[in-house]
């Protein structure tokens, strides 16, 4: 241990230790700076605004924990985790700031408050403060292609279990999608009502409730086991309720003031469902507590547990862990940036509008569907050939950046939000002639009486690939090595007539690819 015995006093009484931390943690956010930017920005959303009340709820659990913690050691002990955790945060920092994954940032910023926490503590005690630590993950948001996924499994699922609601009170309803048309009134399931805003807290507070529970661990699994379907069946019952409302009272009852108070209803409802859970399970106990002692809320020692923090001793571990973390930022400052390297490209409103024999029509996108789709550009138009009476449709979103929440949304997910049945949704190889067969996404799609037949791939920066993970994947590892995440979806869409064979739906999509394709070299960089 590194002793300051021969300073003065003065200097003697310094908290050397905490004054350490400090500077550690200055040290190393250059790697962390990304993700910091990325919370601020979510944060500021409805979905994630919780999140600045979480490191303050692990801040109470972590000092709830010292309670009953022995005194900082101030002797040797194993400190060497902790500088290897706190090494792995900053690798992994950096690897998600050379790919511009801010996610991956927001990660490596908790793997590397564990790492301080182990060389704190030393590997025996701070290993068992890690569930503070864990907590953490509620202020971060989801990674953007889980969002999406989940975002329209929850409006499908609320949208069809508020239907049923309102079908349980005679009300005529008819579901498509996520729009719940009434007759004179359509209430459209958008991705603020999925449930998603209330899901992240619900999870983080049944998290909390299971830590502060007193009783079997199994209690506390079902607890926090109960959030997610909680969250699921509130959301659909509000969903069912103001779709009842609208219908007796106007569509003032899905708007403004309301519908904000519906939404703290839920969530104080689900505080209340699971005290009361918690309470049922207490009877399941030979000797029950009431829910005042089943948790432990304790908060009068919290002040003084937290002014241990100023005793942490200067070690060894410590200032060796200062010097390396200097010597990483300082590599890592000296490093040059690589900057985008997205080549020229042209703007979808020069694209022609006549290609071959097929002559086309733009169609602008509604400026709500534009904004839920992100892209930095877009081509929507339809394109008919007279000689032989073929329609296609071709949709092309351009992104010159998928990271940082931005990015494709895979229709896989996104067509059934719209009403539509997607079925046969099988992989279909091209063959064109001067171009290498790829492989495509092909689907037949139904609404009512009407089918249509769609084509559709990912473009990552001239690799076509039909997994939307791959095409994420193949985002990190371009933006670490060429600097680029840009990439596009490319969509074709033919309507199938009554009784047409799928198979010339085939040929007319492939006739038009084989015309149009090269045409949008000059709009999708490769």
């Amino acid at each position: 241990m590194i002793t300051t015995s021969t300073f003065p006093a003065r200097v003697r009484a310094l908290p050397w230790g905490a004054l350490g931390l400090i500077a550690l943690a200055l040290i190393s956010s250059p790697f962390f700076a990304l993700g910091i930017e990325s919370l601020a920005a979510a944060w500021s959303t409805p979905e994630y605004s919780h999140g600045p009340i979480i490191p303050m709820i692990s801040l109470y659990l972590f000092a709830r924990e010292l309670r009953h913690a022995p005194a900082l050691p101030d002797g040797p002990t194993r400190r060497w985790p902790g500088i290897v955790v706190i090494g792995l945060g900053l690798a992994l920092g950096a690897f998600g700031t050379l790919a511009q994954i801010p996610d991956i940032v927001t990660y490596a910023l908790i793997v590397w408050l564990m790492g301080v926490v182990l060389l704190v503590m030393g590997w025996d005690a701070g290993r068992r403060h890690w569930k503070p630590v864990l907590h953490l993950i509620f202020m971060l948001p989801l990674p953007q292609i889980l969002y999406w996924r989940l975002t329209i499994a929850l409006q499908m699922v609320s949208s069809e279990l508020g239907v049923t609601l309102v079908r349980a009170v005679d009300i005529p309803v008819f579901l498509e999608g996520n729009v719940i048309d009434l007759g004179v009134y359509k209430l459209q399931v958008a991705e603020a009502c999925s449930g998603l805003r209330y899901l992240f807290p619900i999870l983080s507070f049944s998290y909390l409730f299971g830590i502060l529970y007193r009783g079997p661990f199994w209690h506390k699994a079902v607890l926090f086991a109960m959030a997610a379907p909680l969250t699921v069946a509130l959301n659909s019952l509000r969903i069912g309720v103001v779709a009842i409302l609208v219908n007796s009272y106007g569509i003032g009852q899905a708007e403004g003031f309301l519908h904000v108070f519906e939404g703290w209803v839920i969530f104080g409802a689900a505080i209340a469902i699971l005290s009361l859970s918690a309470i049922g399970l207490q009877r399941l106990t030979p000797r029950p507590l009431p829910l005042a002692e089943a948790l432990d809320l304790d908060y009068r020692r919290f002040a003084p547990e937290a002014r241990r923090l100023l005793s942490v001793a200067p070690s060894r571990a410590l200032i060796m862990a200062l010097g390396l973390s200097a010597l990483a930022s300082a590599a890592w400052l000296s490093l040059p940036r690589m900057g985008s390297s997205l080549p020229d490209r042209f703007a979808f409103a020069t694209f022609p509008g006549r290609i071959g024999d097929w002559e086309g029509m733009r169609h602008p996108l509604a400026p709500e569907t534009e904004d839920v789709l992100g892209a930095s550009d877009y081509l929507n138009a339809i394109y008919a050939d007279a000689a032989s009476d073929a329609r296609v449709n071709l949709f092309v979103a351009w992104y010159a950046d998928q990271t940082g929440g931005t990015g494709i949304h895979s229709p896989e997910v996104c067509l059934p939000a719209g009403g539509w049945e997607v079925s046969a949704f099988t992989p279909h190889r091209i063959a064109l002639p001067g171009r290498a067969p790829f492989e495509v996404n092909r689907a037949i799609i139904a609404k009512g009486l009407n089918r249509q037949l769609v084509y559709y791939w990912f473009d990552e920066r001239g690799v076509a690939m039909t997994s939307d993970w791959r095409a994420k994947l193949s985002v990190i590892a371009d933006g670490v090595t060429r600097g680029r995440t840009d990439g596009a979806l490319v969509r074709y869409v033919t309507p199938l007539a009554a009784g047409e064979d799928p198979g010339a739906g085939d040929a007319r999509l492939t006739r038009f690819i084989a015309t149009s394709l090269p045409v949008m070299g000059d709009y999708i960089p490769n």
